[in-house]
């Protein structure tokens, strides 16, 4: 049975470097799904990996293909879109990518959407973990276009007006469907822990776990040189504390 991941947040918080480290750490231990749910698919730069196709663009060709009756009628919506899936995944060593991306044009994706969910929800059953780096609101989890999640992190940076978006995030959990079981507030680019401000925040909202992250000093020195959050040495700090996030949420 896989374990489902889901990273969250407002953008420039760093959910997408997060999201790369729990990948490679979590790809020691077994076999990882990663899905890029941000439309502006980040994820495989992040990982050092190439990507050629995303699931936009294949729910946009079956969607086109439907609507001029050329799609066999020889094989079923869902198993096209299953093949079709699968032959984009970019796999790499102990993890595979699938890119969400976004429609190519205009329509209503209601029908794709929702064998698009069945069958991330099948491939995802072939992994030990599954990693999604969220897109910016909760859109994908809203539209039931993800699978259950048994861990969100939502990630905020260190100011009040983060802090409160997240507890947005966190309260809109309850209005959906999904099934969704720990929730965690990882706190992003900390120099100096929690200020006391920060902290009553927190406590406010009623965050049960909380995680703080560093301020890592080799990330610029990688995004000048366009080089794959993954390369951060063994002694980075951001990679560190990460490791101790896996424990703290139980994976």
């Amino acid at each position: 049975m896989s374990t489902t991941i889901v990273i969250a947040g407002k953008g420039g918080t760093g959910k997408t470097t997060i999201s790369a480290l729990l990948v490679q750490l979590l790809s020691q231990r077994g076999v990882v799904l990663a899905i890029d749910a941000d439309p502006a698919t980040n994820l495989n730069q992040a990982l050092g990996v190439p990507l050629s196709e995303t699931v936009g663009g294949i729910r946009e060709e079956m969607t086109q293909s439907i609507m001029s009756g050329t799609l066999s009628p020889t094989i079923s919506k869902p198993d096209y879109l299953d093949g079709k899936i699968r032959a984009a995944l970019e796999e790499a060593k102990g993890f595979d990518l699938l890119a969400i991306g976004r429609p190519e044009g205009p329509g209503c994706y209601c029908a794709a959407n929702n064998m698009l969910r069945l069958s991330i929800d099948r491939l995802g059953q072939n992994y030990q973990y599954v990693v999604i780096d969220s897109e910016a609101g909760m859109e994908h989890i809203s539209r039931q276009t993800t699978r259950d999640i048994d861990i969100l992190l939502i990630v905020s940076d260190l100011t009040q007006r983060g802090i409160k978006t997240a507890a947005v995030m966190k309260g809109l959990i309850g209005e959906m469907r999904t099934r969704v079981g720990r929730i965690c507030l990882v706190i992003n680019r900390s120099l100096n822990g929690l200020p006391t401000e920060i902290g009553d925040t927190i406590s406010r909202h009623g965050f049960e776990t909380v995680v703080t992250l560093p301020q890592d000093p080799y990330i610029a020195d990688l995004e000048i040189k366009g080089l794959p959050t993954t390369q951060l040495p063994a002694e980075s700090p951001l990679r560190l504390a990460v490791h101790e996030l896996m424990g703290k949420i139980g994976v």
